[in-house]
C-alpha cells in the first residue's frame, strides 16, 4: 500500500505526486522522491522499479522479506535492510524495513510494524536545512527512528530481569523464574539479532570506503552507530545478568532440595529407632527375659519416645528439622 509520495526541492516539499510522475521528478536534477510503502505487493514493487530503474536482485530481496540487516550497493544506489523490533505487552514482533537510495530518491518499504515513519517525515520537513542534503539525510531519518525504538525494548527488557531476580530467593518460586528468564533470553536473542548485523552494517556508512551517496553524512551516520554500539553494550549484559540469574536460580533449586533431604533424612533416622526397638522386642523367643517383665511394655515405649525425642531435639538444633 502506498503511504505517500512526495517531491522535494532544495530540502523543501515541492508537491505530493502520482506514481506515474515519479520518472520525471527524479529525472530533475535538483529534485529527489521520497516514497513510503506499506507491506508492498510484488505489483507494486515492480512499478516502483521501473519508475526508479531499481536493480532487480535489491527488489528480489524486498519481495521475498526476512532479510538479515544488511547494506548492498548497486552501482550508484543503495539497498538498505533494517529490523524492527516492537514489544506489544509480553510479545515481541520483528518487521523489516526495506529502503533504496539513489541519487534522487528514497523508497522504502515497511512490513510487520505497527509504527510508520510518519514522524520522521514531518520532523525532515521540519529542518529543511537537513533535508537539502537529500536521500543520503533521508536514509540516516529512517535509521535512526528505527534505532532509537530499540532503547524502549532494552529498557522493557531490563526491568522485567530486574522483576525476576527480586523473586530468585522467594521460596517455591524457582519454577516459575526459569520459565520467565528462558522467555527473556529468547526475547534478547530476538533482539541480538536485529542490532549485531545493523551495527556491522552502519560501520560502513562512515569512514573508510564509504559510498559516494553518504559521503557528505558520515557524521550522522557514526551518531547512529554510537546508539547501536550502546544498545548492543546493554544487550550483552542483559544476557550476562540472565546468565548468571540463571545458575543463581538453580542453585536455589539445589539447595530446596538438600534441605528436603535432610529433613527427609532426619525423620527416617528417628523411624528407624522405633523400628529397631520394636525389631528387637517383637521376636517371640522363649526365654527373652522381658516377655515375663511387669513393667517391660511401658519401658519399651518409654526409652522409644526417649530416643526419638532426643534425635528430635538435635535434628532440630542442627536445622535438620
Amino acid at each position: 500500500m502506498l503511504i505517500n509520495c512526495v517531491a522535494y526541492q532544495d530540502g523543501r516539499k515541492l508537491a505530493d505526486i502520482p506514481v506515474e510522475q515519479i520518472s520525471d521528478y527524479v529525472e530533475r536534477p535538483e529534485c529527489f522522491v521520497w516514497v513510503a510503502l506499506l507491506d508492498a505487493q510484488p505489483d507494486e514493487l515492480a512499478v516502483m522499479q521501473e519508475e526508479f530503474t531499481l536493480h532487480e536482485l535489491a527488489v528480489e530481496d524486498a519481495r521475498r522479506g526476512q532479510q538479515r540487516p544488511k547494506i548492498e550497493e548497486y552501482g550508484d544506489s543503495m539497498f538498505v535492510v533494517v529490523k524492527t523490533v516492537e514489544l506489544q505487552g509480553s510479545l515481541m514482533t520483528v518487521g523489516e524495513v526495506d529502503i533504496f537510495v539513489g541519487k534522487n530518491y528514497v523508497l522504502s518499504s515497511r512490513r510487520n510494524s505497527a509504527h510508520g515513519f510518519l514522524g520522521v517525515r514531518t520532523r525532515a520537513e521540519m529542518e529543511p536545512h537537513l533535508l537539502r542534503q537529500g536521500p543520503a539525510f533521508v536514509l540516516y531519518a529512517l535509521m535512526d527512528a528505527v534505532v532509537d525504538r530499540y532503547f524502549p525494548v532494552v529498557d522493557a527488557l531490563e526491568t522485567e530481569l530486574e522483576k525476576i531476580e527480586e523473586r530468585i530467593f522467594i521460596r517455591g518460586s524457582q519454577r516459575t523464574n526459569i520459565e520467565r528468564l528462558y522467555e527473556l533470553k529468547r526475547k534478547t536473542m530476538i533482539l541480538r539479532h536485529a542490532v549485531s548485523p545493523l551495527l556491522e552494517t552502519v560501520g560502513k556508512l562512515h569512514g573508510g570506503r564509504v559510498p559516494a551517496i553518504c559521503l557528505d553524512t558520515q557524521e550522522y551516520f557514526r551518531d547512529v552507530h554510537d546508539h547501536l554500539l550502546r544498545i548492543h553494550a546493554s544487550i550483552d549484559t542483559i544476557r550476562d545478568t540472565i546468565s548468571t540469574a540463571i545458575q543463581v536460580n538453580l542453585s536455589m533449586v539445589a539447595i530446596e532440595e538438600g534441605e528436603v533431604n535432610k529433613r527427609l533424612a532426619a525423620w527416617a533416622a528417628i523411624f528407624a529407632i522405633c523400628t529397631a526397638f520394636a525389631g528387637i522386642w517383637g521376636m517371640n523367643f522363649k526365654n527373652m527375659p522381658e516377655l515375663d517383665w511387669q513393667y517391660g511394655y511401658p519401658a519399651a515405649v518409654g526409652i522409644m519416645v526417649t530416643v526419638c525425642c532426643t534425635l528430635y531435639y538435635r535434628f532440630k538444633k542442627t536445622g535438620w528439622l
